[in-house]
């Protein structure tokens, strides 16, 4: 690069910016330079490697209403640093509206998505252009358990061998249990580190005349997800990554005896009348957004809650996480051999219209401070190794985040990785049969069956 332009871009970097739809330095949520925490210098380099004005950005996603607002608070730094102009839009029916817009001919430059069974449709139909060999190389040196998020980010082209289409950029964590410290204090409990633990743990609240867990599987329509959850969870903790990652490809069945395992697993937990508060009958008639409740009634109804990071917006108002609620990460078993694997969603850029701009907003994505910006805000997580973890707004956050740098493997929801169909379907209503007491052989043998009857 000339001297003469590297100077030009670190003078827009002083936020001097002359370019139309620039923000000066007092439109920028955290101004450059004043806070140290900020990898500033990312930003710096970027800047000096991308002149963009006069282009046009367009971004389609998922995230409306205060998640659009602070997404926004996102691009104000690539529009700075580049000065183009970023157009963001959302939809109600977005996955639908990105179908449409790509088999018109007419779809934004860069669509950010959580389902990575659209993104695979896509990419299949030759509607996406592949991120590269680069991209794919640095997810998996600069993503902590970096392979897994390369690979989730990988489909099969309309030909050839697969390639990378997705980058992972903001994370839903859902391997966590959910306590209050004081009645854990109250009682004498520690937070378990082992799977074992967990289970030992269990059955002492419960010879202490306590309940264990609450559980509720309630989701209107959609009830019965909060189960696979579960299933999930624990065929992480009880066979190789690799027996995971065929079940949800059906390379293996339901009815695959470490599938069979899983599920009852759940069932230890969740159809032991003592384990779980109002008795296993009360699982899937209790909706998942009350179930967190019983922990904090007085006396306690419940002293353990799995569920995602997201349920904390259910629990009462003005719960304190870290003093009033607290979380631990769901345990792996002790021995180690399958190491700290971490379930959980998110949302993967891709490429939906090649340009320069576009190109250039992955890049982008590749900076700390495209991570730090929103997690300085809240609602974020990311796995990315180059982020200072002190950035993020709040302690639980920090501390989410560091599940997730933590973490030795990463696997998206597997019930979004299913055809929905199956995932959105015949698992959910299986999952709830089977907490009503039908046996996991005869529930399994009807959701492969349901899956057989679509290939």
């Amino acid at each position: 690069m000339r001297a003469g332009r590297f100077a030009r871009r670190i003078a827009l970097l002083a936020w001097a910016l002359p370019a139309a739809g620039a923000l000066s330095a007092q439109e920028l949520p955290f101004p450059p330079r004043e806070d140290a925490r900020f990898h500033w210098e990312s930003l710096d380099h970027f800047a000096a490697a991308h002149d963009l004005k006069g282009q046009r950005l367009s971004i389609f996603g998922p995230w409306r209403g205060e998640d659009a607002r602070l997404f926004q608070n996102v691009l104000a730094y690539f529009r700075a640093a580049t000065g183009a102009t970023v157009d963001y839009a959302s939809a109600e029916n977005y996955e639908q509206q990105i179908v449409i817009d790509t088999q018109a001919g007419s779809p934004p430059d860069i669509a950010i998505l959580p389902q990575p069974g659209l993104i695979a449709d896509l990419a299949a139909r030759g509607m996406l252009a592949p991120l590269g060999d680069e991209t794919r190389a640095w997810i998996s040196g600069n993503y902590a358990a970096g392979n897994s998020w390369a690979d989730l980010g990988t489909f099969k082209g309309p030909d050839g061998p697969p390639a990378l289409y997705g980058f992972p950029y903001k994370i839903e964590l859902k391997s966590l249990v959910w306590y209050v410290p004081e009645t854990f204090a109250d009682a004498g409990y520690t937070v378990p580190r082992t799977l074992e633990d967990l289970r030992t743990l269990t059955e002492r609240i419960a010879a202490d005349g306590g309940t264990p867990w609450c559980i509720g599987l309630g989701s209107g329509g959609a009830t019965g997800w909060p189960a696979t959850d579960w299933v999930e969870d624990l065929l992480l903790r009880s066979a190789p990554v690799e027996t995971y990652d065929r079940w949800v490809t059906n390379r293996i069945p339901f009815t695959d005896p470490a599938v069979l395992a899983a599920v009852d697993a759940f069932g230890w937990f969740a159809r032991t009348d003592r384990f779980v508060d109002g008795g296993r009958a009360a699982v899937a008639t209790t909706d998942f957004r009350d179930s967190p409740a019983g922990l904090f009634a007085v006396p306690p109804r419940c002293y353990l809650h799995r569920q995602a990071s997201f349920i904390a917006s259910y629990f009462p108002k003005g719960a304190k996480l870290g003093r009033d609620v607290d979380f631990f990460y769901f345990p792996a078993p002790a021995d180690g051999s399958l190491g700290q694997p971490v379930l959980g969603s998110g949302t993967l850029a891709v490429i939906t219209r090649d340009s320069a701009p576009a190109r250039a907003f992955i890049e982008f994505l590749k900076t700390p401070i495209a991570h730090e910006v929103w997690m300085a805000q809240t609602s974020f997580l990311t796995p990315h190794l180059g982020v200072n973890p002190d950035v993020y707004a709040t302690a639980a956050a920090r501390r989410q985040g560091d599940i997730l740098l933590n973490a030795t493997t990463f696997r998206f929801d597997g019930s979004d990785l299913m055809p929905g169909a199956i995932g959105t379907g015949a698992f959910w209503s299986g999952m709830v049969d089977y907490a009503g007491g039908a046996p996991a052989a005869e529930v399994a043998l009807r959701i492969q069956k349901a899956w057989d009857d679509i290939q």
